[in-house]
């Protein structure tokens, strides 16, 4: 007999002899007093020994079956913690939770997150891998990865955390000794601090002319190229060069005077997000939805975050 099939018997089994009757544990069990009839004798087959004597008034344990129905009922009984057990687990939120970010967005904003997630659910477990490579999701076992750039279609499922507003800086120092750039072309004449992703592809510059026609700045020539971007906020304020960052990275750096905005509008940002992804929404584990929901409610107040274009006009030369 089947798992399946087996554990069908024992429930006909027990419920009759909690009902008194097949036709009462037919109506328990939302099946035909048949389909009871024939999941007890089948479990009387299976075990090899009559369970029941049946008469057409009444039915009766045998000696076998008085010893079967008590192991049947300590057998359901710890089904039903194992029940329970799972449904005290939801409210609890306990257990770990795998997270895959980026370098920069893990350190600037992820962790400071994360005290508030584990005060509030102080049973979770988390792990945070910083890797700024784009990583298998199922098959490295984490439970949901936070990512920036160009978000390309895929199974995954991707929950929208923020734009990232790209921006040409520089320091004033900097622009003290060099000039400000007052369009496009004159950047060939500035020291360039551009991006290189790990897969060797450099970041472009890209610009809008008033008629709306996009073109690309040649950056073959820059004098200093990076892989983490938050290093290009750091070497901006530096005085090396002219460099373009997100939002996000130079905020700080921007309010307190560090860094000044370049070219504003005519500089085309490109269309940069961050997200955050997971393999699928059905049956995901009450640990990692409350993870996400969290964090994702914390990353919609992070100013950083969000800093509309009208915002930049106030740091632009």
């Amino acid at each position: 007999m089947e798992l399946s099939q087996r554990v069908r018997a024992v429930l006909s089994f027990v419920q009759t002899i909690e009902a008194g009757s097949f036709v009462g544990a037919a109506r328990a069990l939302g099946i035909s007093n048949a389909a009871v009839s024939k999941n007890v004798a089948s479990l009387e087959r299976a075990l090899g020994v009559r369970l029941l004597n049946r008469t057409t008034r009444k039915l009766s344990l045998t000696e076998e079956g008085t010893v079967f129905l008590r192991q049947a009922r300590i057998a359901l009984e710890a089904l039903d913690s194992a029940v329970d057990a799972v449904a005290t687990q939801r409210l609890e939120i306990s257990g770990p939770v795998r997270i895959s970010t980026s370098t920069s967005f893990g350190r600037d904003h992820l962790l400071p997150a994360l005290p508030g997630v584990l005060a509030r659910y102080p049973q979770l477990a988390v792990e945070v891998d910083f890797d700024d490579r784009v990583v298998d999701l199922v098959g490295a076992g984490y439970d949901f990865a936070l990512r920036g750039g160009h978000i390309a279609d895929s199974a995954l499922v991707a929950r929208h955390v923020c734009h990232l507003r790209m921006v040409l800086v520089a320091s004033p120092g900097y622009l003290a000794q060099q000039g400000v750039p007052r369009q496009p072309e004159d950047l060939l004449k500035h020291r360039l601090i551009t991006r290189r992703f790990l897969g060797g592809k450099v970041s472009p510059w890209s610009f809008r002319d008033s008629e709306g026609v996009i073109s690309t700045l040649n950056l073959d020539r820059s004098c200093l190229t990076l892989s983490a971007p938050e290093a290009l906020t750091e070497a901006a304020c530096r005085h090396v060069g002219i460099a373009q960052v997100g939002v996000h990275h130079a905020w700080r750096c921007l309010q307190s005077g560090q860094l000044k905005v370049l070219l504003l509008g005519a500089h085309d940002p490109g269309g940069y997000e961050m997200v955050l992804q997971y393999p699928h929404r059905a049956l995901m584990a009450p640990r990692v939805k409350a993870c996400i929901d969290y964090l994702l409610s914390e990353f919609a107040r992070d100013p950083a975050l969000h800093v509309p274009r009208e915002a930049l006009l106030a740091y632009a030369v």
